[in-house]
């Protein structure tokens, strides 16, 4: 086999270098990629960096190289080939030479070799951007080509496939493949293209690939059953059609492609922009880039923090998104936390009533329980207020750790610049920490009780006395799932149900949409009293009792509550104790210390405790209120705005100070050949953009054929196809005729004798090329007629050619 290779010029340049042989001789797919370059050489990918000049020293380390893999046994291997071809002659084309199908296995080939070549064909062939030239044998029977079979299989519309007849010499005589080369008997949409290679005998006889093509040339032109599409015939014109594919391959896929190269142009245009201005041989170069980073670092950081169009994060919440989360989100949250334990808060406020008034019994709520309390909250809010500096800070590190990504091509200006602004920022941080610990100082030091919002010991014990009553009327104090322990059919079962607490009564429904009320309990006379937890329990359980030895629900003296968890528990107890539910003395007479419980109170204590409560809640809402809108407006100031400052002001000086310049300024090597590697790339792409706006302006592209009606094979197909080999064997008395397409009916000429010269030929348009003198088989040129004028003379036998051997 050859390959053809044809400059723009019109000069051919043939290189022969695939192996041949009997056989089957292809046995790795061979990757032939042309490549337009000033010399001609041959590269292989397994030895990279030599290079071939005598192309059969190619065809040697192809056959070596197939055997180290395949070994030379008739193995073969998926393993593909990779040879480069550069010369000034080609068009930078990949061509794919793939193994024939094998039926039977020979030597060292698999059982399954059939599927294994398949399989790796369909590799090939399936892809969308490959022209698939069926091969086919013309001695043959078309309709059982391997070729035409799979290329059906992956291009069932015909797009990609153009079918390829060899071996036309080599029919029986008498016999042509007339209705195949005129796309009759096997339709394709792209048709069919008759070649006539170099025997075994020529190849061997070292025949020149020019005289070759000139033979195949008279072949076509003297045969009687070809000579009326020798136009449309050989390698020529195969070459002819391969480059009008390629051609409306390249445009078919230019919008895409173009798409690509721009939005990859795109995408690199703004890291681009950074080294255009790059001039390595300016002394002023490192001054100038140090005053610029700093510049944009400034620059970037701003907009990182009060917010900007141009670099907008939209993966996550950064910068100045951030902290105004922190301050109107997160610091809420972390007061909102502290929410005071009801349990735990009233044992402290019960127990400073107590301490104050002593030995004496107190007729009068005493301010000063209230002051210890309030006081005591205040600076508990000294640790939500600390942990919003440190995550303002936190995030003020990130935005610069963001902003010196861009210093990345001089390490040591990036490293520096960031360990002096954090270290600036953690300067700033202990300053607001101190900032923030003296405004809570500030407000534990004087507790304001003149406050316009602050409601009052009047309000406080009307509120007290009037607290989950009238006041409230029935309000809905607390919902959620409770298990009711001890009803059922033997008064030991167990319910969950829905149950609703409100000022006024306690209800439980059959589900949480609150549509089918079971029971509704007033809570008129009711105490809470522990319940021992079961060992065969995990529940805790508490109960619900009247204090006037009534029925609570039904014949139940008690209605038994039970949690998953204590803390539920405690939870529930203190949302009846908001409504006006108390403990039981008699069964909170001593704590787990020992001590008497705050709940066992009596009821002015319980006044008091009351009134002291909703006195805390009063203020501490102002306290928060305050709080929430000092803390942000400190770190603001302390922080955020100082830090802007000081990279404004003061960074480049601190650099400068830091370390010498040209080390701050020393690039990496890593970064320099990235900037070389992005200069070239934007530069490829920009010409590559160029190229194909020429091409889309100078080259035509061809439109696919219509599809071929095949439908008439179907009934055809019942009945096995004649074989090619079977056509057309005329009689000497009866020539037959064929019409000619647009150009009425034509004449057979009488095939030549063995020593007779050309017969004469139709009219063609254009000068034909000089055919030799001698040692060709048909002998002197053919002289052309305009137009036949006699009937043809009758045919005589011509004795069969010698066939010599060739591969298959």
């Amino acid at each position: 086999m050859s390959v053809r290779l044809k400059s723009v010029s019109g000069w051919q340049i043939s290189r022969d270098f695939l192996p041949r042989g009997s056989g089957i001789v292809t046995r790795r797919p061979l990757v032939l990629q042309l490549v337009t370059a000033k010399t001609e050489y041959a590269e292989f990918l397994h030895c990279k960096g030599r290079k071939f000049t005598d192309f059969d020293e190619v065809r040697q380390e192809i056959e070596v190289e197939t055997d180290r893999i395949t070994g030379v046994n008739k193995g073969i291997s998926s393993i593909p080939i990779n040879l480069r071809i550069y010369s000034p002659h080609v068009l930078s084309l990949t061509l794919i030479d793939l193994p024939g199908i094998t039926k039977v296995p020979v030597g060292d080939q698999p059982p399954d070799i059939e599927q294994q070549i398949r399989d790796m064909i369909m590799q090939f062939i399936s892809r969308e951007n490959c022209l698939i030239l069926a091969v086919t044998p013309a001695n043959t029977d078309l309709a059982n080509s391997d070729a035409l079979k799979l290329a059906k299989e992956v291009d069932p519309q015909g797009l990609r496939t153009i079918g390829v007849i060899t071996k036309l010499d080599l029919m029986d005589e008498g016999t042509d493949a007339r209705d195949v080369l005129e796309n009759k008997l096997l339709p394709l949409r792209r048709g069919y293209i008759g070649v006539v290679n170099r025997s075994q005998k020529d190849i061997d006889g070292k025949k020149d690939i020019k005289a070759a093509l000139l033979a195949e040339r008279k072949f076509f032109l003297s045969h009687p059953a070809y000579r009326h599409m020798a136009d449309r015939m050989g390698t020529p014109y195969l070459q002819k059609v391969l480059n009008q594919q390629l051609t409306n391959h390249i445009r078919d896929t230019l919008p895409a492609f173009r798409s690509k190269l721009q939005s990859q142009l795109l995408s690199i245009e703004h890291e681009v922009e950074v080294y255009k201005n790059f001039r390595p041989e300016d002394p002023t170069r490192k001054t100038k880039a140090l005053l610029q980073m700093v510049q944009q670092f400034s620059v970037d950081f701003e907009k990182r923090i009060e917010g900007s169009g141009d670099q907008v994060d939209t993966l996550e919440l950064s910068g100045g998104a951030k902290i105004n989360r922190i301050f109107h989100e997160r610091f809420p949250f972390e007061l909102v936390k502290m929410e005071f334990n009801e349990k735990e808060l009233r044992r402290e406020i019960s127990y400073a009533i107590k301490n104050i008034h002593g030995i004496r019994t107190g007729l009068f709520t005493p301010d000063m329980a209230f002051e210890a309390i309030v006081k005591k909250q205040i600076v508990k809010l000294k640790g939500p207020c600390l942990k919003s500096v440190d995550l303002v800070m936190q995030e003020l590190i990130n935005t610069v750790k963001k902003c010196t990504k861009k210093l990345a091509t001089y390490p040591r200006l990036c490293e520096e610049t960031e360990r002096i602004v954090a270290g600036y920022i953690r300067e700033r941080e202990e300053k607001t920490k101190d900032q923030v610990l003296l405004l809570i100082d500030i407000q534990v030091s004087y507790i304001n009780t003149n406050h316009e919002d602050f409601i009052g010991f009047a309000n406080a014990q009307q509120r007290s006395s009037q607290v989950n009553k009238s006041a409230v009327g029935n309000q809905v104090i607390r919902k959620g799932w409770l298990t009711i322990n001890n009803i059922g059919i033997m008064k030991g079962g167990s319910k969950e149900y829905w149950f609703v607490l409100t000022a006024e009564s306690l209800s439980w429904y059959k589900d949480d949409e609150e549509k089918e009320k079971k029971y509704m309990l007033p809570l008129d006379n009711l105490k809470v009293r522990d319940v021992e937890k079961s060992f065969m329990s995990s529940k805790h359980i508490f109960a619900l009792f009247n204090t006037e030895q009534r029925n609570v629900y039904k014949d139940y003296r008690f209605l038994e509550l039970a949690c998953d968890s204590q803390e539920e528990v405690d939870s529930w107890k203190a949302s009846l104790l908001r409504a006006g539910v108390y403990p039981d003395k008699s069964s909170t007479e001593n704590d787990e210390n020992g001590q008497a419980d705050n709940f066992s109170m009596d009821p002015q204590l319980e006044r008091q405790v009351e009134t002291i409560r909703n006195l805390v809640d009063s203020y501490m809402s102002i306290i928060n209120k305050c709080i929430r809108d000092l803390i942000p407006k400190t770190i603001m100031h302390l922080m955020i705005n100082n830090v802007k400052e000081f990279i404004n002001a003061e960074l480049l000086a601190h650099l400068y100070s830091s370390e010498d310049q040209n080390t701050l300024m020393e690039e990496s090597a890593e970064q320099a050949q990235r900037r070389d590697e992005m200069l070239r790339m934007y530069q490829a792409l920009k010409e590559a953009l160029a190229i194909i706006g020429d091409i889309s302006t100078s080259t035509v592209s061809t439109p696919a054929p219509p599809p071929v009606d095949d439908s008439w094979l179907q009934q055809a197909r019942r009945s096995p196809p004649p074989s090619p080999s079977t056509q057309r064997r005329p009689t000497l008395n009866n020539p037959p005729t064929r019409p000619l397409s647009g150009r009425g009916p034509a004449p057979a000429i009488p095939s030549p004798g063995p020593q007779s010269g050309a017969p004469p030929v139709p009219f063609r348009p254009g000068p034909l090329p000089p055919f030799p003198s001698g040692g060709e088989a048909h002998g002197g040129p053919p002289q052309v007629p305009s137009r036949p004028t006699r009937a043809p003379p009758s045919v005589p036998r011509r004795p069969p050619p010698a066939v010599p051997g060739r591969s298959a």
